[in-house]
């Protein structure tokens, strides 16, 4: 049995090593979240079992849980940087399939169609708004798309992304409109979103439906506009717990040399 409780060991400081090792190597990742490993104890007996006598049979993974906890602000002076200084998450939608993603990674462009985007061309959804006022006029958020021209013909100039949520574009003859105010997701359990790489999650039946809200309002959290949230992994963390968990491995594999040196000692018994 001792051979078995501690393979399982084995395998657990290898999912932990894992673990670890992908926070390290997203330490520079733009709006990760760093993840742990959860263990519990197995213990084998059955009703009949005398409870001051029932053995411990190792461990097993019983999550790998997310930690959501805000990474460092950085200032890059971009307007279409943003972070989010809350709980909230950036929408996004697939512009071929139609999925939709939530991401605390703020790094936005906007392409030759006046669509915004991130890296992988998902395109970032807003309220649609009034174009004067930048009342939102419905809930439903939506691609954002800029008219590349105003009504007078004017060209594009540049654009502005306001703490409230409202995207500003400014054309030729210095007229200002409005396009829409940036839609934040929240969730009643973050911690139950599905990883899909890229700095992104989907929703799922563990974290519930997401709620759209505007910047600055309820748990959504306020918008940063010209800055971005950095990975929340702290290195040295890390590297200690690096460290345990190769002691660890270390320490399950000596319990298997020794188990094997008693069971070969039994063997070479003679009467």
């Amino acid at each position: 049995m001792s051979f078995y409780t501690s393979l399982n060991g084995l395998k657990n400081a290898q999912t932990d090593l894992g673990v670890i090792a992908h926070n390290i190597a997203n330490v520079e990742t733009t709006g990760f979240k760093k993840s742990r490993v959860e263990f519990s104890d197995i213990v084998a007996g059955s009703a009949y079992s005398n409870p001051k006598l029932i053995q411990g049979i190792g461990a097993t993974v019983q999550a790998i849980g997310q930690n959501f906890a805000l990474g460092p602000i950085e200032q890059t002076g971009s307007a279409l940087d943003l972070a989010i200084n809350g709980d909230g998450f950036f929408t996004t939608k697939a512009a071929l399939t139609g999925q939709v993603y939530y991401s605390r990674n703020g790094g936005f462009v906007m392409d030759e169609n006046g669509f915004i985007h991130d890296g992988e061309n998902n395109r970032l959804q807003v309220f649609p708004v009034d174009i004067t006022t930048g009342v939102a006029t419905s809930t439903t958020p939506q691609d954002i798309q800029v008219p590349l021209t105003n009504g007078a013909g004017s060209n594009f100039a540049g654009l502005t992304v306001r703490d409230d949520g409202n995207v500003v574009a400014t054309y030729a003859d210095g007229t200002n409109s409005f396009v829409g105010k940036v839609a934040l997701a929240a969730f009643v359990a973050p911690t139950g979103l599905r990883q899909v790489g890229s700095s992104n999650w989907t929703a799922n039946g563990l974290s519930g439906a997401a709620s759209y809200g505007e910047p600055g309002t309820g748990q959504y959290g306020k918008l940063l506009s010209g800055a971005l949230e950095r990975s929340n992994v702290d290195i040295a963390e890390e590297l200690v717990g690096l460290i345990t968990a190769q002691r660890n491995f270390q320490a399950n594999a000596k319990a298997i040399d020794t188990a094997t040196q008693l069971s070969q000692t039994i063997i070479n018994l003679r009467t």
